[in-house]
């Protein structure tokens, strides 16, 4: 697929899904055949935030993830470590450069991925839209595919891949996230977005021609869903996450 074939497939796309197939089949053309997307908008000093509250789209097989991610051996890996500290693309050929100095934890999740054949690729770590957000990719070679192999095609090749990853991250962003056990249903959606327009209990109950004893509940059942304690907090976590003053289709 040629770059602007890759650009207008991905800025049409209507879905997560679509971005992440398109994504994943233009990547592969580049030789990196397994990726793991993740971004956050709840990091701390010490944490990514909950891994409930994490975003990760991956085609690797589950075998790795169940570990890698499952287990949060990702919290170790020295190239999320790169990632959280810099923007831009580095060569896993950094690994080999920094392994004297890795922790225990770290060389475990090295030794890890040899194992799975996790041992060639780039990392792309995205500009910050806020002091908590952070989002990166890993881009995994090919089984067997030296790094050297790849380091030369990303000489050539690297600008191009970078455009495509910061796209299909922005793409991913602007579109809804909905975790299997905290999406919101249509009532919910619709009386969160009245109270992020200023309206009171009573102004939603008349405005939706429900009584104001409904509208306390949606309203309690969007706080559980997304697992916050109040409902300002439900309105700005499910605007982080696309879920509200989306347009259906």
């Amino acid at each position: 697929m040629e770059l602007k074939d890759y650009l207008e497939a991905v800025t049409d796309a209507h879905s997560m899904e679509q971005v992440w197939q398109i994504h994943v089949d233009a990547m592969s053309a580049y030789g990196f055949d397994r990726l793991i997307y993740g971004f956050t908008r709840f990091r701390t000093a010490n944490s990514f935030g909950a891994p409930e509250d994490l975003l990760i789209l991956t085609n690797h097989d589950e075998s790795y993830t169940d570990r890698f991610i499952g287990e949060g051996m990702y919290f170790h890996a020295p190239m999320v470590k790169w990632a959280s500290e810099n923007v831009g693309a580095c060569s896993w050929g950094w690994i080999a450069r920094a392994i004297d100095s890795m922790t225990p934890s770290e060389l475990k999740v090295v030794e890890f991925n040899r194992s799975q054949g996790v041992t060639a690729g780039y990392s792309v770590s995205f500009n910050n839209s806020s002091r908590r957000s952070k989002g990166a990719i890993a881009l995994t070679g090919k089984r067997g595919t030296p790094q050297a192999e790849l380091d030369e095609m990303w000489a050539e090749k690297g600008r191009e891949i970078v455009l495509m990853n910061n796209v299909a991250h922005l793409k991913i962003i602007d579109l809804p996230f909905t975790h299997t056990k905290r999406s919101l249903t249509k009532r919910q959606r619709e009386t969160l977005e009245w109270v992020g327009d200023g309206k009171t209990t009573q102004d939603i109950a008349t405005i939706m021609g429900l009584t104001a004893a409904t509208i306390e509940k949606h309203l309690r059942l969007a706080r559980e869903a997304l697992d916050v304690e109040t409902t300002a907090q439900a309105v700005l976590k499910a605007s982080f996450q696309n879920q509200i003053f989306v347009i259906e289709g």
